[in-house]
């Protein structure tokens, strides 16, 4: 039987391809990167040294962002003014090709805009430029009537609240009742203390501070998050609330009197800008994909964790998601086992590095001498060894029913282990080939007694100048034939 780990993995496939809209506040997120090695002579303050610049989308902008990379359909609805940033926003809205966005611009508005400044991984300071700009009467109409249409097309809705203008009291409940009346669940980041105005929204996601703003209750504890939690829901129509607890995880409190309490999953905390975003996309993403409010907040939990491992406004995908998942609590966050995402940034950086990469896959359900021969043949021939793992589903297809006799959790922690494998990459497709392409490595190890056609990664790998060597079997090594023999006892 699966992990929960392992169905919560399962089901984050549910979320490719589930259309949402997104409406909210935009912010121009802009990133100073730059080394800290002196101090300045005209004032005791640090002088950076500056090395790059970039810029992305921000609040609203950073939860479409989030469900872009989870494979879903954004449709983004928000207000941006006739200046420098707005036109910054749609030229990188524009470059987000799975992202359908309308942007109502208002001459009079400011758009938002926050510079971060980075001295290596470490943040040093924020600089905000922005004023309240609330959204006019006709901004307003035209994005319930942009969202009418939409809502026509989508499985959820969310609104994603940053205190910026956009947000009347009017828009959101011309929202929530325009949803409702197409039986969509509501997502609300929110904002403020009157929480009256999100009644009838699915659920909410407030932080532990808004939490407390918004009741005046204490909110130091597992029972006083869920009585300020329950309070919400009685007095202002809201059907759940996650709440956002940070070092202490999410605690899930739905109005059938439902209490979850999720721990935090993070090993390491470099950067927590944005995770709030993520929790809003992944919950969003998982009730328009079908997935129950509980396993949705467990999704959405797992996705904090990654994301506050990277530096700046990080998004999380698909892949990185599985494998976290898939780690559960067993492994303790092997930093061995990774989505190809992740896969590809660790790839990068050895290359940078002058190492050569090899590539080996399977099932390895039961791990025997003939794997450990495969995976040390193939780590000699190489710098870095990153074996492709064939997911349950695959590897069911594959070898037939009563297989894997291990889950895909346990199968990447036992290779995880290894000495000669660097990196653990789980694939759904029954080949690894669209892998392989993807990781582009310099040398593919195959063992030619298992495979009935060894060098068909051959061209795939010579259209890149590498190669593939087909390794030594072990006679008599079968994982087929071990399963047949313990049976048999």
């Amino acid at each position: 039987m699966r992990s929960d780990h392992a169905h919560l993995a399962a089901s984050v496939s549910s979320l490719k391809g589930a259309s949402l809209l997104c409406v909210g506040d935009i912010v121009l997120d802009r990133f100073v990167h730059g080394g800290v090695e002196r101090i300045s002579p005209e004032a005791p303050i640090p002088v950076m040294l500056v090395e790059r610049e970039t810029a992305t989308l921000g609040a609203a902008g950073n939860v479409a962002r989030n469900l872009v990379a989870l494979g879903a359909l954004p449709r983004f609805l928000t207000a941006i003014g006739d200046d420098k940033p707005g036109r910054e926003i749609t030229r990188l809205v524009a470059g987000q090709n799975q992202i359908e966005a309308a942007l109502i611009v208002e001459p009079e508005r400011q758009t938002p805009i926050k510079t971060r400044f980075f001295a290596g991984s470490q943040q040093v300071m924020r600089v905000d430029h922005e004023q309240y700009s609330p959204l006019g009467a006709d901004g307003c109409a035209q994005i319930l009537d942009a969202a009418a249409e939409m809502m026509a097309t989508v499985g959820a809705v969310v609104l994603s609240d940053y205190g910026k203008g956009l947000f009347s009291a009017e828009l959101v409940r011309g929202l929530i009742d325009g949803a409702r009346r197409q039986g969509l669940p509501v997502v609300v980041d929110p904002k403020g203390k009157d929480y009256r105005i999100y009644e009838g929204a699915t659920i909410i996601t407030p932080n532990r501070k808004e939490l407390h703003q918004a009741t005046g209750m204490p909110v130091d504890s597992d029972d006083g998050v869920a009585a300020a939690a329950r309070h919400l829901i009685a007095t202002c129509g809201i059907g759940n609330v996650l709440a956002t607890r940070g070092k202490d995880g999410m605690s899930l409190i739905t109005g059938a009197g439902e209490e979850i309490h999720l721990p935090a999953e993070a090993r390491e905390v470099f950067d927590v800008s944005g995770a709030g975003d993520t929790v809003t996309a992944v919950l969003a993403a998982a009730l328009a994909g079908g997935i129950g409010i509980a396993d949705a907040a467990r999704l959405a939990n797992a996705a904090a964790a990654i994301v506050v491992g990277k530096i700046g406004i990080a998004v999380v995908e698909a892949d990185e998601l599985i494998a976290a998942l898939h780690l559960g609590a067993v492994a303790e966050g092997s930093t061995k086992i990774a989505g190809m995402g992740r896969a590809q940034e660790r790839i990068a950086d050895w290359r940078r590095q002058g190492l050569k990469i090899g590539f080996a896959h399977g099932c390895f359900d039961l791990l025997h001498p003939g794997h450990v021969s495969l995976l040390s043949q193939a780590r000699a021939c190489c710098d870095r060894l990153v074996v492709g793992l064939n997911s349950d589903e695959s590897a069911r297809r594959l070898k037939g029913e009563g297989r894997p006799v291990q889950s895909e959790s346990a199968r990447a922690i036992v290779l995880a282990s290894l000495a000669a494998v660097d990196l653990v990459v789980p694939f759904a497709e029954d080949t690894p080939v669209a892998l392989i392409e993807s990781l582009r490595p310099d040398i593919l190890v195959q063992n030619a007694e298992d495979d009935p056609n060894p060098t068909a990664g051959s061209e795939l790998m010579q259209s890149w100048g590498g190669r593939v060597l087909l390794a030594e079997p072990v006679e008599g090594q079968n994982t087929t034939a071990t399963i047949v023999r313990m049976r048999k006892r």
